[in-house]
């Protein structure tokens, strides 16, 4: 029962939410959010009332399964942005922004997180954590954005090359990590292992392009045998999801060596694949958009709940957390800019890609679990300042990304009225 409850107060706490953050102009992911915090551990989760609110961080990861299925649509939606007649006309450009931008922002703060490991000491600041940081700054959250992009129906250059950015941000973000991870590893222990440095994400990225390409297949191929636009969407939410639950099968091959999938990188190719394959996927993938609104509040809601306020009492965390926030961003911002200018767009993305960039979530906070590897204090510094960053980019990225969109001239206001106003009409 306390399940049911939880679940039901975080929809209608998120949705109530909208409503007080929508005076002021603020996108609803951030109203998600901050509904998140209110029931979870640290306001009315405080109260130790199971079902009401968010009890602790035990209680809140019962929830994970949510999260990963919600990640797994975010994927596939974000996926029907690779179709063969727009990657004609962007994907040499984004591939150029999505590397570039990247590294940038690794560059930038390994060399801002190193100075700051010769200031505070290796004891406070491991030099391994630094290098940890580094990598994880790649990441760029794709559901902050891609809710922005929703709800405010975006269209435009800036927006047609924004999604297929932050998507290829995940394979970027994976092989850096891989490769600055294992070098941080290497400091700590003193052994340097190449194999599981360069083999493990390499196999990570064939494999979830491989195994989302079968998937995408097979999908198109059961698609064809429904006819119903119900039991249509039923078999894309069922693959979706099946799809999520294959990549959390791992197989080790010895030698430190596993058999692995992103779930990111497969739900994207997931529903690459379908799309350019399935005559019809538009009109489906539409509806399958529609569908998982409510997946979306709650994932965005519970994300909220995980934010870790009690970081804020350690002094070093948070300056060390502000360099990060402050470099990563000059990273992205600077990197993304340039790497507009010289692959030739228009002056609107050089200007704005890099403001709507900065989202940084869920991938970030899983390179974080991993970090947990690194010997001593190193681990637990990396996760805290990655806590911490996803706090601050998540209520201020998604009003960031609204702000650069309007300002590109790709968010129009509509004046729309109310679906009770327009049904009230009808009836008179």
């Amino acid at each position: 029962m306390e399940i049911l409850l939880s679940i039901s107060v975080a929809l209608l706490v998120g949705l109530l939410m909208t409503r007080v953050i929508k005076p002021p102009g603020l996108p609803a992911v951030t109203g998600y959010l901050v509904a998140g915090i209110l029931i979870g551990p640290y306001v009315l989760g405080a109260f130790g009332v199971e079902g009401l609110g968010f009890v602790s961080m035990e209680y809140v990861e019962r929830f994970g399964v949510i999260a990963d299925v919600a990640l797994g649509f975010i994927a596939f939606s974000i996926g029907n942005e690779f179709r063969f007649s727009q990657i004609k006309t962007i994907g040499k450009q984004a591939l150029i922004v999505g590397v570039i931008q990247a590294v940038a922002a690794t560059v930038f703060v390994d060399i801002a997180l190193i100075v700051m490991s010769f200031i505070l000491g290796s004891d406070v600041f491991p030099i391994s954590a630094a290098i940890t940081l580094g990598a994880i700054a790649t990441a760029t959250a794709p559901a902050a954005t891609l809710m922005v992009v929703r709800q405010y129906k975006a269209k435009g250059p800036l927006t047609n090359i924004l999604l297929p950015v932050v998507a290829l941000d995940d394979a970027v973000g994976l092989i850096i990590f891989a490769v600055s991870f294992g070098v941080a590893k290497a400091i700590d222990l003193g052994t340097l292992d190449i194999i599981s440095i360069v083999l493990n994400p390499l196999i990570e990225i064939v494999f979830s392009l491989i195994l989302g390409v079968v998937m995408g297949l097979i999908f198109s191929e059961v698609e064809k045998h429904f006819h119903s636009r119900s039991k249509r969407l039923s078999v894309s939410v069922t693959f979706v999801i099946l799809t999520v639950a294959l990549t959390m099968i791992k197989i080790p091959l010895g030698g430190g060596v596993e058999l692995a999938a992103s779930s990111l990188l497969t739900c994207m190719m997931l529903g690459t694949t379908f799309c350019n394959v399935c005559e019809s996927s538009e009109e489906l993938m539409d509806r399958v958009d529609r569908w998982t609104t409510p997946l979306f509040v709650l994932f965005f809601v519970i994300s909220g709940a995980e934010l870790e306020f009690s970081i804020f009492a350690q002094g070093a965390m948070v300056l060390i957390g502000v360099v990060y926030i402050i470099f990563r961003s000059a990273g992205k911002i600077t990197g993304a800019a340039f790497s507009a200018k010289i692959s030739g767009c228009n002056d609107m993305i050089v200007k704005y890609l890099g403001i709507t960039l900065l989202p940084q979530a869920g991938v970030a906070l899983g390179m974080s679990v991993l970090a947990m590897q690194l010997s001593g204090n190193a681990g637990i510094v990396v996760r805290n300042i990655v806590l911490f960053s996803v706090l601050v980019y998540e209520l201020v990225g998604p009003l960031l990304t609204k702000q650069a969109l309007t300002k590109a001239g790709e968010i129009i206001p509509e004046h729309r009225k109310s679906a009770r106003e327009l049904n009230s009409k009808n009836a008179q």
